[in-house]
C-alpha cells in the first residue's frame, strides 16, 4: 500500500475541530484525469497515480497507509445567512504533505459520500463538476492566481441523484490549507475561546509564522489575511474572473481561490455580471466582488476580537475594535492599489509613482468603460491592446462599433505611455491571456465527459494550461461564444 509521507497537523493539534470519518465504498472505479506534474511537486510516488491500483486510490477504495481521514467542522455566512453548522458534508482531508520547496499542503476528497456534516446531502459529486475544478483550477494556475488544485478525478461507477441522474466522481484536491473564514466562525459561534484561540495560533503558524509568539499575532493575522485576500480579488478582476459563491465558508484563508462551483469567466465585459443560477440578487456580481470581500473579511474579524480583549475590560476592547476597524476600512485602498498595479502591468505603463495614481486610475476606469458601453469581450480587448502597442491597432478596432471613441481613448494610452515598442506589447501580453476556459468550450466539455467522451476536456484542459500563447488567438479556445449563448449562460454549484 502507498504512502504518502502525510504529517497531519491539522489532526494532531486541533482536536475537536473534525470528525474521524472514512470514505464511502464504490463499485466501479475508474482514473479519469491525473496531474503527473503536480503529484511530482508534491513528492508523491509515482505508481500512485498509474497502474491498477490509482483508481482504487483516488476514489476512497485504497487509501495511503499513512492517511487520517477527517470532515473538517466550519459555519458560514452562505448570501448573507448564518448557518453555524456546515463543514465538509462530501469532503475529507487524507492529510498534508511537504512538498518539494518545503510547503505544507493539504491533500483532500471531494465527492466521497455522507459525513457527519452532510445535512441531509448524498455526500457525492458527479464527473462534470469535479472535471470543472479541474479545468478552472489548472487555467487558474496558468495564469499566476493563487488557487486550488486538483491532483485528481476518478469516476466511481455509480450514479448521482440531481435533476437528472449523472454518473459520479470523487476529486482529490491540493490546498495549501482548507482553513477558511468559517472554521473561526463555527468556534466563535459556540462562545469556544479556548479552541478559538488554538486555531488561531495553528492558522498563524502555518500561514505566518513570523507572527508566533507575538502579542499582537490575531491582529496581524487579520492584516495579513487582508493582505492575501486584496491582492487576490485584484487578480480576479483582472482577468474577469468570477468566483460565484463567496460565503465565508469559500474565503480560505491561505488567499487561494477555493471549490469551483458556479464560477465563469466573462466575455463581454460588465460589472453587474453574475452567472450563478441561485445568485438572484447579484450578491456576488463581478463588481460586487471586492466589497464581499471586505464584509467577510469583517465577520472573521468578529471571531477575533475575543482573543484580543477580555469581556471585562473596557478599554481593551475598544482598542481591539478600533484595530480591526482599521484592518477593514484600509481594505479598499489595499484592493485598489492591487488592481492598479495589475491594470498598469496589462496597459504597459512601464514607470509610474504615487503622483500618477489618479490620473491612470482614471485611463483604466476609461477603458473599461468603453468595452462595457461597446459590449466588447474582455479578454481579447486587453490582449488585442497588446498588438495596438507595437503599431497593430486593427485586431483591436475591429472589436469596436464606434471607433472613435476608442481612437480617442487611444490617443490619451499613448500619450501616458509613449510610442509603440514591440518590448512593451511583449510585456503586455505576459500581463493579458490570449485564451481563458470560455463558458461554451466548458460545457462543451464536461457534457461530452459525462457522456464518456474525454477528448474535448484533455484538449480544453491543454489549451487553457498555455493561456499566453499567441498562436492561440487563431483558434477557437480564444473565440467569444455567440451573443445569444453568453446571454443565457449560467453556472451551477454541482450539489
Amino acid at each position: 500500500m502507498h504512502r504518502f509521507g502525510f504529517d497531519n497537523t491539522y489532526a494532531r493539534d486541533l482536536p475537536g475541530a473534525y470528525q474521524a470519518w472514512q470514505p464511502a465504498v464504490v463499485p466501479e472505479p475508474r482514473l479519469l484525469f491525473a496531474n503527473h506534474a503536480l503529484a511530482d511537486e508534491l513528492g508523491l510516488p509515482p505508481e500512485a497515480l498509474q497502474g491498477p491500483d490509482a483508481a482504487a486510490l483516488f476514489t476512497g477504495n485504497q487509501l495511503p497507509a499513512d492517511a487520517e481521514p477527517i470532515a473538517q467542522a466550519y459555519a458560514g455566512h452562505q448570501f448573507g445567512g448564518f448557518s453555524p453548522q456546515l463543514g465538509d458534508g462530501r469532503a475529507l482531508l487524507l492529510g498534508e504533505v511537504i512538498d518539494r520547496s518545503g510547503q505544507r499542503r493539504d491533500i483532500a476528497f471531494k465527492g466521497s459520500g455522507r459525513t457527519p456534516f452532510s445535512r441531509g446531502g448524498d455526500g457525492k459529486a458527479a464527473v462534470g463538476p469535479m472535471l470543472r475544478e479541474v479545468l478552472i483550477g489548472e487555467a487558474m494556475h496558468a495564469l499566476g492566481i493563487p488557487t486550488t488544485r486538483a491532483l485528481a478525478v476518478a469516476a466511481t461507477g455509480e450514479l448521482v441523484r440531481r435533476e437528472t441522474p449523472l454518473p459520479g466522481a470523487v476529486l482529490t484536491r491540493v490546498a495549501a490549507s482548507h482553513l477558511r473564514v468559517g472554521s473561526f466562525q463555527f468556534f466563535a459561534a459556540r462562545g469556544d475561546l479556548d479552541m478559538l484561540g488554538r486555531l488561531s495560533n495553528y492558522t498563524v503558524a502555518r500561514h505566518h509564522p513570523h507572527l508566533v509568539g507575538a502579542p499582537d499575532r490575531h491582529l496581524g493575522l487579520l492584516r495579513a489575511v487582508a493582505g492575501r485576500q486584496a491582492q487576490l480579488i485584484a487578480q480576479w478582476l483582472n482577468m474577469g474572473f468570477i468566483h460565484g459563491v463567496m460565503n465565508t465558508d469559500n474565503m480560505a484563508l491561505s488567499g487561494e481561490t477555493i471549490d469551483y462551483g458556479p464560477c465563469a469567466f466573462m466575455e463581454a465585459y460588465d460589472p453587474a455580471a453574475v452567472f450563478s443560477s441561485i445568485d438572484h440578487h447579484g450578491r456576488y456580481a463581478y463588481a460586487n466582488q471586492g466589497p464581499i470581500a471586505r464584509w467577510n473579511l469583517a465577520r472573521f474579524a468578529e471571531t477575533l476580537l475575543p482573543l484580543m480583549a477580555a469581556d471585562d475590560d473596557e478599554p481593551a476592547i475598544e482598542r481591539a475594535v478600533a484595530d480591526v476597524t482599521a484592518v477593514i476600512d484600509d481594505f479598499p485602498a489595499l484592493l485598489a492599489s492591487a488592481l492598479l498595479a495589475g491594470q498598469r502591468d496589462k496597459l504597459g505603463i512601464v514607470t509610474a509613482t504615487a503622483a500618477d495614481d489618479e490620473a491612470d486610475t482614471a485611463l483604466a476606469a476609461d477603458w473599461l468603460t468603453l468595452l462595457h458601453t461597446q459590449a466588447v469581450d474582455f479578454t481579447l480587448a486587453w490582449r488585442h491592446l497588446a498588438s495596438a502597442a507595437e503599431g497593430r491597432p486593427e485586431p483591436l478596432r475591429d472589436l469596436f462599433v464606434d471607433r472613435a471613441a476608442l481612437d480617442a481613448w487611444l490617443a490619451r494610452w499613448r500619450q501616458r505611455c509613449g510610442p509603440d515598442d514591440g518590448a512593451r506589447a511583449q510585456r503586455m501580453r505576459r500581463a493579458s491571456p490570449a485564451v481563458i476556459p470560455r463558458n461554451h468550450l466548458v460545457e462543451e466539455a464536461l457534457a461530452a465527459a459525462t457522456a464518456g467522451d474525454l477528448a474535448p476536456f484533455e484538449s480544453l484542459l491543454a489549451a487553457v494550461r498555455a493561456p499566453w500563447q499567441e498562436s492561440a488567438l487563431s483558434t477557437r479556445y480564444a473565440a467569444p461564444a455567440a451573443t445569444d449563448v453568453t446571454a443565457n449562460y449560467r453556472t451551477f454549484c454541482g450539489t
